[in-house]
């Protein structure tokens, strides 16, 4: 009876694990606004500017990617992800290229503590990819808004919207045509912001 018990056990513990099956791994993914232009004449050069987290219109910002075949159908990659929530990358991106343009005296995020001239605010509109039958390309589409903090007065404001193929119709594909885009993104920022 021992025997037969010990067969059993066994025989369920190699079915068991032959059933099991190996989750894909889990990519990271990151963003990259590259290098930006540096400006030489800034009106704003003896200015600190504190960059806003950036907003959501729609959806809150987390670490997932996400992807739309329609305007109602969305979801998210299940084995890829961004290495951050995306409102920090994002920071984190428009602040490094707009501490490499030389616009402003000191460019800070927004959780610092010290005493800024001006803000400049964010409204994600979309930021994801988009796959509608055979086409598929990334889409960032923000608006920005500059903002006098001594008086509280709103200095511009301006949307910038963009549309990228993409190489192939995964995350990979997406990422790398979202940073092309964020590249773009922070030139032409730079270009508004002087």
């Amino acid at each position: 009876m021992r025997r037969d018990y010990g067969m059993v056990v066994a025989a369920a513990l190699f079915l068991g694990g032959c059933t099991l099956k190996e989750a894909p791994p889990l990519n990271y993914y990151s963003l990259n606004i590259g290098k930006v232009p540096f400006v030489v004449h800034s009106k704003y050069r003896s200015r600190v500017l504190k960059v806003a987290y950036p907003k959501p219109l729609t959806e809150k910002l987390t670490d997932r990617i996400s992807f739309s075949y329609s305007s109602s159908d969305k979801g998210v990659y299940r084995n890829s992800q961004w290495s951050n929530t995306l409102g920090k990358l994002l920071e984190g991106n428009i602040i490094a290229a707009l501490q490499q343009s030389r616009l402003f005296k000191a460019v800070l995020p927004y959780s610092s503590t010290a005493g800024i001239d001006l803000r400049l605010e964010s409204m994600i509109y979309d930021f994801s990819h988009h796959v509608r039958g055979d086409a598929s390309y990334a889409v960032v589409s923000m608006e920005f808004a500059l903002i006098d903090t001594h008086t509280g007065k709103l200095i511009k404001t301006k949307r910038f919207s963009y549309r990228e193929d993409t190489r192939t119709a995964d995350a990979r594909g997406y990422v790398e045509a979202s940073n092309k885009i964020l590249h773009r993104l922070g030139v032409d920022l730079v270009t508004w912001l002087k």
